[in-house]
């Protein structure tokens, strides 16, 4: 789209928000910022470096002034300003709208409830296993504007998508879409309804052509749904499925612990499921997406096995902190959802000490009582989510808990835990009644247990 002489307004003065309005100045538009909170300082710093005008702590009338609007995924579609340019009939985009526009960069897309980090920063270590060029962004990393605006000739770009993001996309289209997962999440953003959240993660293939490929969970039962319905259109990308329960019709799959490959009705074995560095169920499905990606982009079957044998995951997920008197402390502050808890919960056998807690999401945690019941004894809940914990978990675990603060949950935990036990952070909500982010949380949480004697 040709945006010179347009005149634009991000909502939203944060990292993509920032990263828009430069990639959108420097293909000729006028643009304008505006906050209704405090612009982080590393964004004033740049905003005013490029000369672009902005306004933060509030709205002013020329927030509303302009051809389209860009939002910034911390900010609500139902907020004043949003509805006020929704409702004058002209369009919102998202970040990752705008930036697809100007690029030329066969793009791998990953949404999903749980794993997306994990799998798009995987997809990223096969790439460069390969020798080939690809970059990381969206989520994590770098800003997908910052990306387009800065162009490498011959790469690919792995991009980890929100549904926030997709919520105000129109032409975005992936060469390979991926969705892992979809469980209840982020709800109070979809006026607690699990189909608007539904319907917001599968826009990410609403574009997609035959000559495109979906990588989708095989056993989700929300997907599986779609998926059918999808099949049937003549615009349906290439579907790549992805099991480790059942076998597929075209995918990846596993049989007697072997990692199959079946393409065009031919069936070709990868590796050994024990081969795989990274431990849990869900990792295996972040796998077999994963090496589904490099194979739509054809890269070897050997690299494809010796990323997924060599890939040591990334902070904030499941991450072993500490070995302390045979207890294993474990940093999972990436798991904002209860389904999250659940598969890390699956990821031991040993007894568990668990703190969970922060800011719910109008969590219902029936989902692991069953996980709680046969592996947890101590729950330890912090944060302004403990009341709902304690009233849907307080009769599933032996000992329920509560702490003030994260330094006095670890504390908490050292005493109840025993050798060969585990404890572990796996919050199931939102970090920011506490910390500035889950990675805030995680730090917090690794510095009390490194502190540990």
């Amino acid at each position: 789209m040709d945006v010179k002489g347009k005149h634009i307004v991000i909502i939203g003065g944060a990292r993509s928000g920032v990263a828009a309005a430069c990639l959108l100045k420097h293909k000729g538009a006028t643009v304008f910022v505006t906050d209704s909170g405090p612009i982080p300082d590393v964004s004033l710093a740049r905003l005013e470096r490029e000369g672009i005008d902005f306004e933060q702590g509030g709205h002013s009338g020329r927030a509303e002034s302009g051809d389209f609007a860009v939002i910034s995924p911390g900010v609500p579609s139902d907020a004043p300003l949003t509805l006020a340019w929704l409702g004058s009939g002209r369009n919102v985009y998202s970040e990752i709208e705008v930036s697809w526009w100007f690029s030329d960069s066969p793009l791998i897309a990953i949404t999903g409830s749980n794993g997306k980090t994990t799998t798009t920063t995987w997809v990223h270590h096969l790439w460069q296993t390969a020798g080939l060029s690809c970059r990381l962004g969206g989520n994590i990393g770098i800003a997908y504007a910052d990306l387009v605006d800065q162009p490498i000739a011959g790469e690919v770009i792995a991009l980890e998508v929100s549904s926030f993001q997709l919520d105000h996309i129109d032409r975005f289209r992936p060469r390979v879409a991926m969705i892992l997962n979809i469980t209840p999440d982020h709800l109070n953003r979809y006026s607690n309804k699990f189909e608007n959240y539904t319907a917001s993660k599968l826009r990410i293939y609403e574009n997609q052509g035959p000559d495109d490929y979906l990588i989708y969970n095989f056993d989700d039962p929300v997907l599986k749904k779609h998926i059918e319905v999808l099949s049937r259109l003549d615009s349906c990308p290439k579907l790549l499925g992805f099991s480790d329960q059942n076998e597929v019709p075209a995918g990846a799959f596993v049989r007697d612990d072997k990692i199959i490959f079946k393409m065009d009705n031919k069936e070709d074995f990868l590796m050994n499921v024990g081969d795989i560095g990274l431990r849990g169920r869900h990792n295996l499905n972040n796998g077999l997406a994963t090496a589904l990606a490099a194979r739509a982009f054809e890269i070897r079957n050997e690299v494809i096995r010796d990323s997924l044998m060599q890939f040591e995951g990334v902070e904030h997920r499941l991450e072993q902190v500490r070995i302390v008197r045979g207890v294993r402390y474990i940093n999972d502050s990436k798991a904002t959802n209860v389904n999250a808890v659940w598969y890390a919960l699956k990821s031991f056998n040993e007894p568990v000490v668990l703190i969970l807690g922060g800011r719910d999401k109008g969590n219902d945690y029936s989902e692991i009582a069953g996980e709680v019941q046969s592996k947890v004894h101590t729950i330890i809940a912090i944060g302004e989510g403990r009341q709902e914990i304690e009233r849907q978990l307080g009769n599933e675990a032996p000992y329920m808990l509560t702490a003030e603060s994260m330094e006095e949950a670890v504390a908490i935990a050292s005493k109840k835990a025993r050798r060969g036990e585990v404890v572990l952070l796996s919050p199931a909500c939102a970090s920011f009644d506490m910390f500035n982010s889950y990675e805030h949380r995680g730090q917090v949480f690794k510095e009390a247990v490194r502190k540990i004697s």
